[in-house]
């Protein structure tokens, strides 16, 4: 169980920078499509962290913690 907690913190940080982010974006920029443009970067960077950090847990629950290993 400990071994699953770093992983969720650090993308619990990552996926808090990018909202602040994306939230300074907003107040910033003065055009829309500026905006949408670079507001869906960030939250394309929150999903693909979201994903990585399930797969690791699969990877820490089946005992594959050290993929490295293998090569």
């Amino acid at each position: 169980m400990k071994k699953i907690i770093a992983p969720l913190i650090i993308t619990v940080l990552f996926v808090i920078y990018f909202v602040v982010y994306f939230a300074v974006l907003i107040s910033v920029l003065p055009s829309a499509f500026a905006k949408i443009a670079l507001g869906v970067i960030p939250f394309a960077l929150v999903a693909v962290m979201i994903y990585v950090c399930i797969q690791r847990i699969k990877e820490i629950r089946s005992g594959e913690e050290d993929d490295l290993s293998k090569y």
